[in-house]
């Protein structure tokens, strides 16, 4: 199968996603189900074509399959440079994990790993409603700290 190469045009204050799965149905459906929540979507093929996206833009949401590149999440180069990523933009973003070796909504595991959520390959149809609530659950819990920030105008 092939890959469906995306790449939406941005405008300030779109909902911004980046998608970084190699397996065309998983992406398909990844896609499918940020596109209902109203996300403007990139995706790619290569490592470090995905790398340069990672690094020139602040995503919303940035999805990492376990297994890109048949890497493992240790050598996973993609989960390796959005856990990297300055704190000021790191906040900003929701980091998922999905793959075969996670438990849907873990927190452990999501600690683990420094991704904001994790999503089992079998819940990848139900993507929707955990990738907002986990959404919604980050931006809680940086509100108090960006509001901090903002005033201080660090922000």
């Amino acid at each position: 199968m092939d890959f469906d190469n995306r790449l939406d045009l941005f405008e300030p204050g779109d909902l911004t996603a980046l998608i970084c799965c190699d397996v065309p149905e998983v992406q398909r459906i990844v896609v499918d189900q940020l596109t209902t929540l109203n996300y403007k979507i990139h995706t790619g093929l290569f490592v470090e074509d995905i790398l340069l996206k990672l690094r020139s833009h602040t995503y919303d949401v940035v999805i990492i399959s376990e297994n890109f590149a048949a890497t493992n999440v240790e050598t996973n180069p993609l989960l390796n440079e959005a856990i990297r990523a300055p704190a000021q933009q790191r906040r900003k973003q929701t980091v998922v994990l999905v793959g075969s070796s996670v438990v849907t909504n873990d927190e452990l595991q999501a600690f683990q790993y420094s991704v904001d959520l994790v999503v089992n390959l079998a819940d990848v149809m139900n993507l929707r409603p955990v990738v907002r609530r986990a959404i919604i659950r980050s931006q809680e819990f940086y509100a108090p700290l960006q509001e901090t920030l903002h005033a201080v105008g660090r922000a």
